[in-house]
């Protein structure tokens, strides 16, 4: 799939690998807009990235997503990607019980409910171009599980879950699913989580991310793996006493 000429929605995209991702597209040459929840950090990647068009989304919320695709559908009748991209992550002490559960459910809204949802809204219009895709942003943990990131890890392996499924159902439209699955990157996520379990050596930053992904769509490479994430996908129980010793 050529990376020029496009528009592109990007979820998440006022920092780390939503922003990287942003700066590489436009660089390429597409128009790209981004949503996020907080105001002053699109304000701020506008700044650096003038051409961008933003949006304030909380995706957690049904009705944001339904106003977020009206808007983008009106306004940039073209636009022919979406970037599923925003996610959060908590670490998660399953040993209390259900007391943390409904703090934790945002972690399921935002890195699930709302890249299926989305995704489910803008098939009818990505069908209509010419050219057209979803890319799906999990993680090496969609294969092997970091245990004290559980819901994270399990919204993960249900998007990579849900980007095969919805591949094949798609495999004769317009439309090509790509999944891109990084390992720790260098991002606000969970830095300092991250450096209490002294994994920061293990860190690639966003714009390689970026980079990867860019190289990865051209080549339609439909599930981008890349570094440390691949050892997580194919020596599953190996790397799971690993990454929870």
């Amino acid at each position: 799939m050529k990376i020029t000429g496009h528009t592109i929605l990007i979820t998440g995209g006022a920092t780390g690998i939503g922003l990287a991702l942003a700066e590489a597209f436009l660089r390429e040459g597409s128009q790209v807009i981004i949503c996020g929840r907080r105001e002053k950090k699109l304000q701020q990647a506008k700044l650096k990235l003038p051409s961008l068009h933003i949006m304030v989304c909380d995706i957690s919320k049904d009705s944001a997503r339904e106003n977020l695709f009206k808007w983008a559908t009106n306004t940039f009748p073209n636009l022919n990607i979406l970037v599923n991209n925003a996610g959060i992550q908590k670490e998660v002490d399953l040993r209390k019980g259900a007391v943390d559960l409904l703090e934790e459910e945002m972690e399921i809204d935002i890195n699930l409910k709302a890249p299926i949802h989305l995704s489910t809204m803008f098939i009818p219009h990505l069908i209509k171009q010419r050219e057209s895709a979803i890319v799906n942003i999990t993680s090496g943990l969609a294969f092997t599980p970091l245990a004290v990131v559980p819901i994270y890890c399990a919204t993960k392996a249900g998007l990579h879950s849900f980007s095969q499924s919805l591949r094949h159902q798609l495999r004769n439209t317009s439309i090509k699913v790509f999944e891109v699955a990084p390992p720790i990157v260098d991002t606000e996520l969970d830095r300092g989580a991250r450096e209490n379990r002294e994994q920061e050596n293990l860190v690639i930053s966003p714009v390689e991310v970026a980079e990867a992904a860019l190289k990865g769509i051209k080549e339609d490479q439909l599930e981008i793996v890349i570094g440390l994430a691949d050892n997580l996908r194919s020596a599953p129980e190996k790397m799971f006493n690993i990454i929870n010793r």
